[in-house]
């Protein structure tokens, strides 16, 4: 219990992000399948980053520092805290790729990989002030190496994200019932999971708080990255994003045949 509360006074940023994804994903979701996708990326994300310390799969090689151990709960030699993070990046990803490809039928492998991807470009600014935790109030937790050609972060790692955020969003959606009529109806009843009908009216979900959330860690790690004084790597995220919203709202405009995905009938 000291070690939970001490990640808590440690890393009070995390766990107002997660109670903002609390909230969000109980309105989107409900609370069982909130639940449902915490118990699952969760883990999911420890054991990739378990991996990575160790064989470099999927994030590239890099080892945490252990300097706050005694301080915050650790699960091996991994903080808990960043599993706790992978939770609510990539529901905010999530809902994000579905108000881009809403009013669409879209295969689950789809929106999947567009949420890997949508998380991963939060990342091209988070990992590069990560390892400048030195110089802020994240402290110097882990290090490449090494190093890597972007900001000092490795190529491995980007793909590693999009890794995990597609088999967390996948995997999700698959044991959730969620299906292709998702984007515009919501959830499937109780047909769940191997059924193409509902047996009882969907449930309609609500991402606008999850995509709030989403531009909500973009700012605060863009923030940081003023506060430290890292000018390129700020226009550099600050570009990718905005590139990545104007796609996002072209995709969001564009008949669904010009995208080769059929157009759910009203």
């Amino acid at each position: 219990m000291d070690l939970l509360i001490g990640t808590f006074v440690l890393r009070p940023y995390v766990f107002g992000f997660l109670a903002a994804f609390l909230v969000a994903g109980k309105l989107d979701l409900g609370v069982r399948r909130t639940l449902l996708f915490a118990s699952w990326v969760g883990p999911l994300a420890w054991l990739a980053e378990f991996a990575s310390t160790r064989i470099g799969i999927p994030f590239g090689l890099y080892h945490y520092t252990g300097t706050t151990r005694g301080q915050e709960l650790f699960i091996a030699d991994v903080p808990f805290m960043d599993c706790l993070s992978f939770t609510f990046l990539a529901y905010a990803a999530f809902c994000l790729a579905r108000v881009a490809l809403a009013g669409r039928r879209v295969p689950a492998p789809l929106l999947a990989l567009t949420s890997g991807v949508l998380m991963m470009l939060l990342d091209v600014v988070i990992d590069p002030i990560a390892v400048r935790g030195d110089r802020w109030f994240l402290g110097r937790v882990f290090f490449y190496p090494d190093g890597g050609v972007y900001f000092g972060v490795p190529l491995a790692n980007f793909a590693g994200w999009v890794v995990v955020g597609t088999l967390g969003v996948g995997g999700y959606v698959f044991w959730s019932g969620w299906r292709e009529a998702g984007l515009r109806r919501g959830w499937l009843g109780r047909g769940g999971r191997g059924t193409d009908t509902p047996v009882q009216p969907a449930r309609q979900g609500l991402p606008w708080p999850g995509v709030a959330l989403y531009y909500a860690v973009f700012g605060f790690n863009l923030a940081v990255t003023a506060w430290i004084g890292e000018w390129v790597l700020l226009m550099v995220g600050a570009t990718v994003h905005l590139a990545t919203a104007l796609v996002l709202w072209s995709v969001s405009q564009r008949p669904a045949e010009g995208l080769g995905l059929e157009k759910l009938q009203a």
